[in-house]
C-alpha cells in the first residue's frame, strides 16, 4: 500500500469548519487520517511531504465548465481543460452538455467519461442535456443518462422558457434523484441586450439586460421546485433580487440551491466601460450594488456555490465589436485566486469561500469528495494564500485566452494539486523538494 504523509500544513476543512496546524495521511488514493500537530507515527515506506506551513484543503469542485470537445476542439479539449483545472486547484468539474453533438444521449455521456479518463488530469463529471439538442422542446431519457454516468441535468447556456415543460422536467428528475442545474434567463427580457441595464448601458450606447430577466424565471423555477420536490440548482445568479428570492425559498425547501460565477463576485459593469469584449458575459456583469448584495448572499448562505463559468472562445468571436462578440470567459486557472480577493478584502471568511468551492458542490452533487475526512478521495490542494502574481496571457494553460482577468494582480496561488493522491500540478515557485 503506497502512502504519503503531508506534514507542517495549515489544514482547512470547510465541511467541518476545521482550521488547524497538523498532518494528513494519504494511502491508495484516499485520506486515511488527520492529526493536529506532528504526524502520529509515519508508516514504513511512506513518502513524507513538508507543506512548509502552507494551506492544505480539499480540491475545488467547479459546477459550471464548458469545453470544446466534441466538435469545437480548437477552443478547448478535455485534456487542455484538465490541465487548466489542475493549475487552478480544480480537481473535479461538471461539464456542460453544449457540444457538437450535444451530450443528450447515454452513449455520448459514456464517451465523455471514457475520453476524460484517458486524457484529463482531473475528474470530469458530465451533466447531460435536459432537452434534446438543447432546443427546449423534447425531454431526454433521464434514466438512461443517469445510468450512463451523468451527475445532473442541464441545458448549459440555454434556459427553458415553458413553465409546463419545466414542471415535467422537475417531476421526472425527482423520480431519478437527479439535480437540475438550470440557467435562469427570460429570452424576451434579455432580447438583444449585451450588458446590465442602467445608466452605464445608456451612456455606452449598448442595449441593457434588466435584473428581471433573471429574477422572474428564478421565481418561477423556485415555485415549481417546491411543487414537485425536485433537487433544483439555479446555475447562475447575479442580482440582489435573486439573493432575496433564494433566501426566502430555502426556508421551506432544503433541496434548492444556487451558484454564482466568480466573475460576478469580483467584477462589475464598470469593467465593460472600454467596450472590452472579454467582459461580455452571461449573465452580464451587474452594478456594484448588486455585487455587494451577492457577496452578502454568499456570507449568509443564500448563495451556495462559486464556479468559474469557464467558457473558452476563440479570438475570432471575442475580438469583435462588443455587441457582436460572443459571451463567455475562461476561468479555471483564476478561480481560487479571484475568490481569495474576497478574503483579503475582509468581505468573506476563508472557510466560507472554500466551502462554496468544495463541500457545498459535493453535497449538491452527492460526491464523496470536497472534504478532508477518512475515506474521502485524496483530491487535495496545497496553496499559498499570500503569493503575489499577475495574470498574463503568456502564462495561460487553457487553449483559449479569453480571460476577464488579464493583467489583474492576484494574491494567492495553488502550489500543488493532487487527484486521488497523485500529483497532477506543481507551481514553478513551489518549494524545492516539497511533494517531490
Amino acid at each position: 500500500m503506497s502512502s504519503t504523509v503531508i506534514r507542517n500544513a495549515r489544514i482547512l476543512d470547510p465541511a467541518t469548519n476545521r482550521d488547524l496546524r497538523g498532518a494528513l495521511l494519504v494511502a491508495d488514493g484516499k485520506i486515511v487520517s488527520l492529526a493536529e500537530g506532528a504526524p502520529q507515527g509515519i508508516p514504513d515506506g511512506a513518502t513524507v511531504l513538508d507543506a512548509g506551513g502552507l494551506c492544505v484543503a480539499p480540491g475545488l469542485i467547479d459546477m459550471r465548465v464548458f469545453t470544446g470537445e466534441p466538435g469545437y476542439e480548437y477552443r478547448e479539449t478535455l485534456a487542455t481543460a484538465g490541465k487548466a483545472a489542475a493549475a487552478g486547484g480544480v480537481t473535479s468539474f461538471v461539464l456542460m452538455p453544449d457540444a457538437n453533438p450535444v451530450i443528450d444521449d447515454g452513449a455520448l455521456v459514456d464517451f465523455i467519461i471514457r475520453r476524460a479518463r484517458d486524457t484529463a488530469l482531473v475528474n470530469v463529471l458530465p451533466a447531460a442535456a435536459i432537452t434534446k439538442g438543447l432546443r427546449g422542446e423534447e425531454l431526454t431519457e433521464f434514466g438512461l443518462l443517469k445510468e450512463a454516468g451523468a451527475v445532473g441535468l442541464a441545458d448549459g447556456r440555454h434556459s427553458i422558457q415553458s413553465a409546463g415543460l419545466l414542471r415535467a422536467v422537475f417531476t421526472y428528475a425527482r423520480n431519478f434523484d437527479l439535480p437540475v442545474l438550470h440557467h435562469v434567463a427570460d429570452k424576451t427580457l434579455v432580447g438583444d441586450g449585451v450588458m446590465n441595464e442602467g445608466p452605464l448601458a445608456t451612456f455606452s450606447g449598448l442595449k441593457g439586460i434588466p435584473a428581471e430577466a433573471e429574477t422572474i424565471p428564478l421565481a418561477r423555477d423556485l415555485q415549481l421546485a417546491a411543487l414537485t420536490g425536485a433537487r433544483y440548482h439555479a446555475a447562475q445568479v447575479s442580482t440582489a433580487g435573486a439573493v432575496t428570492l433564494m433566501a426566502a425559498a430555502r426556508h421551506g425547501n432544503a433541496a434548492v440551491s444556487c451558484g454564482i460565477s466568480i466573475n460576478n463576485l469580483s467584477l462589475n459593469e464598470n469593467d465593460v466601460a472600454p467596450y472590452r469584449s472579454y467582459f461580455k458575459l452571461s449573465p452580464p456583469l451587474r452594478s456594484e450594488d448588486d455585487r455587494r448584495a451577492v457577496i452578502e448572499g454568499l456570507k449568509s448562505g443564500a448563495i451556495d456555490v462559486i464556479h468559474s463559468a469557464h467558457d473558452p472562445q476563440d479570438s475570432e468571436v471575442k475580438r469583435q465589436p462588443f455587441a457582436e462578440a460572443s459571451d463567455g470567459a475562461i476561468g479555471l486557472e483564476t478561480l481560487l485566486a479571484a475568490a481569495l480577493r474576497l478574503v483579503h478584502s475582509g468581505d468573506v471568511p476563508l472557510l466560507t469561500v472554500l466551502r462554496a468551492l468544495t463541500s457545498r458542490p459535493a453535497d449538491i452533487l452527492g460526491l464523496p469528495s470536497g472534504r478532508l475526512a477518512p475515506g474521502a478521495p485524496a483530491d487535495l490542494i496545497v496553496f499559498d494564500p499570500d503569493f503575489p502574481w499577475v495574470v498574463a496571457e503568456s502564462g495561460i494553460v487553457s487553449r483559449s485566452r479569453n480571460t476577464a482577468f488579464e493583467g489583474a494582480r492576484m494574491t494567492g496561488a495553488v502550489m500543488h494539486t493532487l487527484v486521488a493522491g497523485k500529483r497532477v500540478f506543481s507551481h514553478a515557485a513551489a518549494s524545492e523538494g516539497a511533494l517531490a
